[in-house]
């Protein structure tokens, strides 16, 4: 048996919001290491690692058996849910894939996703409209977190079934840049904000310089919302931009 897994911050920031004893299924497993550490560290008892592709579930299939957790880790070629039986699990995963396939998994057959104690999610693009999304199909985000690995940032949202109330501020930034990440002042949601304003500055100089097109004019328009969101959100986290 192969010594414990080590996961990147990014995959340790997915595993370590699964509530401890919970049954989890990890779907879009790829590589199986999140399924792993959570039986190595105690986390799970057990876990449904599923994929649509044959691939990454073979290579899933082979770090289940190097590891001898075959007992503890059942792998399923799967679209999404489709393989899943309600009542298997507790945790359902989504990580490493865009908000757009992640929304159209927790739609296909929500009588399986309402299921679900909680629900922890990763989305690597569109996150304010999956943000709206979740908060639409009555979840409410219990916990966040934001990750910067290998030069880019990845969001964790933990939700669960229930009514949030209304949200702690504006809608946009709640959206955009997450409630719990806001109201915690998370310390890399801050380098988020100062990074943005350093690329917004930058870009905003460009179109000034650039002319008087309609094409330049509308994008430095949507360009100062952005500007005006990120000191909304800095002026939340109590922090300076410059």
């Amino acid at each position: 048996m192969e010594g414990r897994i080590t996961l990147s911050d990014r995959l340790k920031a997915v595993a370590n919001m699964v509530t401890r004893n919970h049954r989890v299924v990890d779907v879009g497993c790829d590589h199986g290491y999140v399924p792993i550490y959570l039986v190595q560290r105690g986390i799970s008892p057990e876990v449904i690692a599923m994929d649509i592709k044959e691939g990454p579930l073979q290579r899933a299939r082979e770090h289940v058996d190097r590891a001898e957790l075959g007992a503890y880790i059942a792998l399923r070629r799967s679209d999404g849910l489709s393989a899943y039986k309600p009542g298997e699990a507790d945790t359902l995963i989504c990580a490493g894939m865009g908000g757009r396939l992640m929304r159209k998994i927790l739609e296909a057959e929500p009588q399986k996703t309402e299921d679900f104690k909680e629900i922890i999610l990763q989305p690597q693009s569109e996150i304010p409209v999956f943000r709206k999304f979740l908060k639409d199909r009555g979840y409410a985000v219990c916990q966040e977190d934001m990750v910067w690995e290998d030069g880019k940032f990845y969001p964790v949202i933990k939700a669960v079934q229930g009514d949030m109330g209304p949200l702690p501020y504006e809608e946009e930034i709640c959206y955009r840049f997450g409630p719990v990440l806001l109201q915690k002042k998370n310390p890399t949601l801050i380098m988020y904000l100062k990074k943005e304003w350093e690329s917004s500055l930058k870009l905003k100089a460009e179109l000034s310089a650039a002319g008087e097109s309609s094409r330049a004019q509308q994008r430095l328009w949507e360009l100062e919302k952005d500007i005006a969101a990120l000191k909304k959100a800095a002026k939340i986290c109590d922090c300076r931009l410059i």
